[in-house]
């Protein structure tokens, strides 16, 4: 058995087996729920596919009545609860929904911001007048929600807007003047949630399109997702009623942030509905064309290729849903809103660590995918050529992927405790456990050198980076381990996709973490750090098990349907 005296807090994800064995998987769906995804997966199908180009030469009128559509089927009406036409379900099944949705291009960009932080902000922090004027309109689609934060110098550092709301003489109303730039939903919506400075503190608004004042700026000519509709919001002189503040005073920094977690989930599932199509389109196309005599899919380079995009997608669906099904649970032991709010945030490092692993999971896959198509996948008239741009601008929103990382280090260090769960490397137990407890402790050596030396993560960020990337390793095969061992007997696929990811992953990690020692020490010490870092505990063929994934998945391309 190997110990090490560093230690972390009940509230982090490295906690117990048995808590581990009881986290949600994607597996864990019963049909009810998987006839909704398949409700959102036929809307795509039938309902946006077929109207992708022309909602792509930015014919909003179509993305208008697409939401309408959406609406009826309930698509919409998913964190809506009950009491405002709402369906009141969890963030499992939003989560479901989304990745079905991420098959939709621009649409699924459109439909992420009007579900997501179009809604939520409404749902748990609009009175209870705000919920019933607004809430049953945006979940039946009848009008379209948007949300107004970034700023022309107000972009990784949004939380000092110079949009200002200035309170009348008779205190009925605020007048708000700025602007807000690159509004997804901009030209469509009906109604925005405005951030703007009241008193040197920041403040949500509920701001209607009708408003006096309220202008829509240009089009931006964008990369990618150029069917979604991207603005500067205008607003010159605009009165918005004093009941139309939404949350408290001064404290929309709360509505933001909190807000912008479950976003970056969501974004998370999107991106995993996005990297699955593909990954189907390069095998499809790998199937059908010949090189040399032989199909593409009969090279065990592409089969490579194709298994690496296997089990990136296989870790983050595992620790998207992990989160998910973790994030639920808080929030149904919560007594009430405020301790909603509370758990809400205490997620912040998960939702963040899934944006970050989705959105580079499903660059990696784009970017094969369109390898694999070799010169045709620069072609326009090969989708691989859309997903290519359109996922690039993943790892922007939702708060850039450094800042995101930024965040994930900062809360991992105000969860370090030194009191609790000792971490432990068993010998006896299975290849892949071990392979997450060296991780683990791995990790944990890392931390103790940061906290140890002192080290600003803050100034000095590549610390910062490398914890981050370490965390988020270390969750992602812990999340996946834990799905595996969940199923009584799990498919050979899973075991090889699990096999590959915890090795891979404990390498990355244990790079990672000599990065850190030896920025930190030298010499002996050096040395003697170095040598405390868990070895492997063995080496397999992961050639082998790759070209077995890549059969499987050949085989059968709805594994990840």
């Amino acid at each position: 058995m190997e110990k090490t005296t560093c230690q972390f807090s009940e509230a982090i994800f490295l906690g117990d087996e048995v808590k581990r064995n009881a986290l949600f998987t994607p597996e864990d769906f019963q049909d009810e729920e998987e006839l909704i995804a398949k409700t959102a997966e036929m809307f795509i199908k039938q309902d946006v596919t077929p109207q992708i180009e022309a909602i792509e030469k930015q014919q909003h009128e179509i993305s208008v009545k697409l939401f309408e559509k959406a609406g009826e089927l309930g698509l919409l009406a998913i964190e809506v609860p009950e009491d405002y036409d709402g369906l009141e379900l969890n963030k499992k099944i939003s989560g479901l929904v989304a990745e079905r949705i991420g098959f939709g291009g621009s649409f699924s960009v459109s439909y992420n911001i009007h579900a997501g932080v179009g809604t939520l902000p409404y749902v748990y922090f609009g009175t209870e007048e705000q919920k019933k004027t607004y809430l049953p309109k945006i979940a039946s689609g009848e009008w379209i929600g948007a949300y107004a934060l970034t700023e022309p110098d107000a972009g990784s550092d949004a939380l000092k807007p110079k949009t200002n709301a200035i309170l009348s003489d008779d205190g009925t109303h605020y007048t708000i003047n700025g602007e807000k730039q690159w509004i997804t939903n901009a030209n469509m919506a009906d109604v925005y949630v405005v951030f703007a400075k009241t008193d040197n503190a920041m403040t949500a608004f509920i701001v209607e399109r009708t408003y006096d004042g309220v202008s829509i700026g240009v089009e931006e000519m964008k990369m990618g997702i150029k069917g979604s509709s991207t603005a500067t919001l205008i607003l010159q002189d605009v009165k918005v009623p004093k009941e139309n503040v939404l949350g408290e005073l001064g404290q929309g920094h709360k509505v933001a942030m909190n807000i912008l977690n479950m976003a970056r989930l969501k974004l998370a599932f999107s991106n995993i509905g996005t990297a699955k199509q593909a990954m189907h389109l390069a095998v499809n196309y790998g199937k059908e064309r010949k090189q040399f005599n032989h199909f593409l899919v009969d090279f065990t380079m592409i089969q490579e290729k194709i298994a690496n995009m296997a089990v990136a997608i296989y870790g983050a669906e595992s620790a998207a849903y992990r989160t998910a099904g973790d994030m639920d649970d808080a929030i149904e032991a919560a007594t009430d809103q405020q301790a909603v709010m509370k758990s809400i945030a205490n997620y912040a490092m998960e939702c963040a660590l899934n944006k970050v692993f989705c959105s580079e999971s499903l660059a990696y896959a784009v970017d094969e995918a369109v390898q694999i198509h070799g010169g045709y996948g620069y072609m326009q008239e090969y989708d691989v050529e859309r997903l290519y741009r359109d996922a690039r601008i993943s790892r922007i929103f939702e708060g850039t992927n450094e800042i995101n990382r930024l965040t994930i280090a900062k809360m991992l260090t105000k969860r370090f405790d030194s009191g609790l769960h000792n971490s432990v490397v068993d010998q006896q137990a299975d290849v892949n456990t071990q392979f997450v407890a060296s991780a683990k402790l791995a990790l944990q050596l890392a931390l103790q050198h940061v906290t140890s030396a002192q080290i600003d993560i803050n100034a000095e960020q590549e610390y910062s980076r490398a914890l981050s990337d370490i965390v988020t390793q270390v969750y992602v095969m812990d999340a996946a381990l834990a799905r595996l061992k969940k199923q009584a007997t799990p498919p050979e696929l899973h075991t090889l996709l699990t096999d590959v990811l915890c090795e891979e992953g404990y390498h990355k990690v244990s790079q990672l973490a000599t990065s850190i020692i030896a920025g930190i020490q030298d010499g002996e010490a050096l040395n003697t750090s170095l040598a405390s870092l868990p070895k492997a505990p063995t080496h397999r063929n992961l050639f082998a098990k790759k070209r077995a994934i890549a059969t499987e998945i050949i085989t059968n391309p709805k594994w990840f349907a």
